[in-house]
């Protein structure tokens, strides 16, 4: 059962119906499967067991089969006797059962049979066994066996074959005789008591058990036989602890056309391979998924293509799809209003992914919830184990705890949390320019300035006293201070580039890790991932988390704030964010998204409706309709457009303050060089006034002395210097 249940799981199957003779062989046979089953999370869906041989009709056979048909499962493993086997595999293909889609396994029974019977078997009954598969004892391929089975064939004539039981029981001889001999070597000796004697006698009288005969020296003799090691028939024999044989393992048999293949084999040590088991004792054991393999199998009605091993059936009922009745981001589901119709981006994908299908699968969408807040996504996942739904349609997040009562599809979108808060505009104002620096970095930008300044004065005072005084060192200093000045002229055009044409934001919420150490109140939606993230794993007490319902609700408590009852920030699935955002414009996404997952659609655990559903979502995927769906309902309103055209023209306001202090600067310089002006003109009208008294009292004296004087010269001098 171990070997079947990892055949089941390598081809991908979830659910299997089991037929099985009903005594102890047969039910116990059944129940070690359904263990081994569970262990990878696959399951009997349905069971029947059949009376042996003598109590056995063709109608119980024909009434069991058609049960089958009513189930979704196409996985039938068959634990019988070769009779009743034969006999429901002959009913089978009359009902059209072997055919394509269906999966037959029989356990070793069949190959019993094949083995036990005069080759080859009746063309009419390999006609009923095409495309089974089966298992039998794998035995070691040896020439004492060779040799072996040719004495069988002279023995019998070829009437009767040789299965892996009578290699089994010869080999048993063999160990009971060879335990005997050790026994009897050890110093036993054959002697029988009776078994009242050594037994309690309670209830012996009734049951006569006196008259059994017990061997005195059972045990010893037991321990020789699991201490026996040896190579017999079927391979080497052992036993370890548990007393079962070590290594146990099995050939996978395929049968196709006049006979039986080989498909590969199975064994405990290293599992599915298609190297038989003793190449592999010698290396370390490796059961990865990668490491299994088994050849190609010949299948019931199509040999070429692997049966999905199950059919859509619900016994002509309509699926129960419960899906979410939101009040808030109705664009991924809304019930509209009035009707039964449940429309959202959510719904279209499913049910583009069901037109995929090979198969009609009818559903009907049946809201959860009360209309006036969002309902809880756990319990509306809870709901499927209760039997309430069959599946939920929505954006529900794969969480670990949800998938283990639910099987859950492909993602169809990707999510994750983010944190959202509000922002301030820092736009460039009038004193823009002073900006690229900060206060310090000015004064020092002026200390050095002035520094240089005086420096450079007292040069050139040294200029007009001396030719060139100017030092070595002192023409490093003017170097040096132009590479300094070359670095701050193209940092202060960088920085103040930026400042005029980049908007700033600013937010005091920078990432979940500021919201979480700050204390303030967090708004999240009631029942969501975000909230159970939050708590679950965040350990943000449930004191901070403050339910939030729609959108507008979002805005008046981030605009509110933690100090006016308010909330800090809100905690959400992106997609929902990116639509908020795309609304309301005053609030930003701060920090990384802090979590990756997807959205997906919830099944009964083990459906394989969600695999097929799986498999045409990544078709939709693929050849663009989920795009599509996701542009016709999720149009996002780009509100930074127009801001981002407005922000790329540079205004008065961001260069009045510069255009003050020109102005400024203008006026000061303005009356500076009027006065000047006026002083100069006084000046000059002065020095005229007396000049010219002085012409005219030479020309006096001229009249008078024709003589000129050195006065005269040096009056000119004067005025020329004037």
């Amino acid at each position: 059962m171990a070997a079947i249940s990892e055949m089941i799981d390598y081809y991908g199957w979830k659910e299997v119906i089991a037929i099985y003779v009903d005594d102890d062989h047969g039910r116990n046979g059944i129940a070690a499967l359904s263990d081994k089953l569970a262990e990878r999370r696959c399951r009997i869906v349905f069971k029947d067991g059949l009376p042996p041989v003598s109590n056995l009709s063709h109608a119980l056979i024909t009434n069991v089969l058609v049960k089958i048909t009513r189930s979704e499962s196409r996985v039938i493993v068959l634990h019988m006797n070769p009779i009743v086997g034969l006999e429901i595999l002959s009913e089978a293909r009359h009902l059209e059962m072997m055919g394509s889609g269906f999966v037959w396994i029989a356990t070793e029974w069949l190959s019993f049979h094949f083995d036990s019977s005069p080759s080859p078997l009746p063309e009419t009954t390999m006609d009923t066994m095409q495309g089974v598969l089966t298992l039998r004892q794998h035995t070691l391929d040896s020439e004492r066996k060779r040799d072996f089975f040719s004495r069988w064939r002279k023995l019998t004539g070829g009437t009767i074959g040789l299965n892996t039981y009578g290699l089994y029981a010869y080999d048993t001889v063999f160990l009971v005789a060879h335990a005997i001999k050790t026994y009897l070597d050890q110093g036993g000796t054959i002697s029988f008591s009776n078994f009242s004697t050594k037994q309690s006698a309670k209830g012996s009288s009734s049951m006569h058990l006196d008259a059994i005969k017990m061997f005195d020296g059972g045990k010893q003799l037991l321990r020789n036989i699991l201490q026996t090691r040896f190579i017999g028939l079927t391979g080497p024999i052992e036993f370890n602890p548990e007393r079962s044989l070590i290594y146990p393992s099995y050939d996978i048999i395929n049968v196709a056309g006049t006979g039986f293949r080989r498909i590969g084999y199975w064994s405990n040590y290293s599992g599915l391979s298609v190297v038989p088991p003793e190449m592999l004792y010698s290396k370390p054991p490796n059961r990865s998924s990668e490491n299994q393999r088994l050849y190609r199998v010949i299948w019931p009605g199509d040999p070429t293509v692997k049966p999905r091993g199950w059919v859509f059936q619900n016994n002509g009922k309509e699926l129960r799809i419960g899906v979410p009745n939101r009040v808030s981001f109705r664009e991924f589901v809304t019930l509209v209003k009035g009707t039964d119709i449940v429309k959202g981006f959510c719904i279209d994908v499913f049910t583009a992914a069901l037109d995929l299908l090979p198969y009609g699968v009818p559903h009907k969408f049946i809201p959860y919830g009360d209309g006036l807040k969002n309902p809880s996504y756990n319990e509306l996942v809870s709901l499927i184990t209760a039997d309430k739904f069959d599946a939920v349609v929505g954006e529900f997040a794969i969480m670990t705890n949800r998938t283990k009562i639910a099987e859950f599809t492909q993602p169809f979108a990707e999510s994750g949390l983010v944190v959202v808060a509000p922002y301030k505009k820092l736009s460039s104002d009038g004193w823009a320019f002073l900006r690229p620096f900060s206060p310090r970095m000015w004064a020092v930008i002026a200390a050095f300035s002035l520094f240089l300044e005086l420096l450079c004065g007292s040069w050139s005072i040294g200029l007009t006293t001396r030719e060139n005084t100017i030092s070595t060192l002192g023409r490093f200093i003017l170097l040096i201070w132009l590479f300094v000045v070359l670095i701050i002229n193209s940092s202060y055009t960088a920085s103040l580039s930026s400042i005029l044409t980049v908007q700033k934001l600013y937010s005091s919420v920078t990432g979940i890790e500021s919201l979480l150490e700050s204390g303030d109140p967090i708004g999240c939606s009631v029942g969501s991932y975000a909230e159970s993230y939050l708590h679950g794993v965040l350990k943000v007490p449930k004191s901070r988390l403050v339910p939030l319902g729609s959108p507008e609700e979002y805005v008046s408590a981030l605009q509110r704030g933690p100090t006016k009852g308010g909330v800090a920030a809100v905690v959400h699935e992106r997609p929902y964010m990116d639509l908020f955002l795309s609304r309301f414009c005053n609030f930003k996404i701060v920090g990384q998204e802090f979590t990756k997952n997807g959205w997906g659609f919830a099944f009964r655990w083990g459906s394989s409706l969600a695999e097929d559903v799986s498999t045409a979502i990544l078709t939709l995927s693929e050849n663009g309709d989920l795009q599509r769906i996701s542009e016709k309902w999720l149009k996002r309103s780009d509100c930074s457009v127009e801001s981002e055209l407005e922000l790329n023209r540079l205004h008065f306001r961001s260069f009045w303050g510069l255009f003050l202090t020109c102005g400024i600067a203008f006026l000061e310089g303005s009356a500076s060089r009027s006065s000047k002006q006026g002083q100069i003109e006084n000046s000059v009208s002065h020095n005229d006034g007396e000049e010219n008294e002085r012409i005219n009292s030479h020309r006096t004296q001229s009249h008078t002395d024709m003589v000129p004087s050195a006065s005269t010269g040096t009056s000119f001098l004067s005025f020329s210097n004037t």
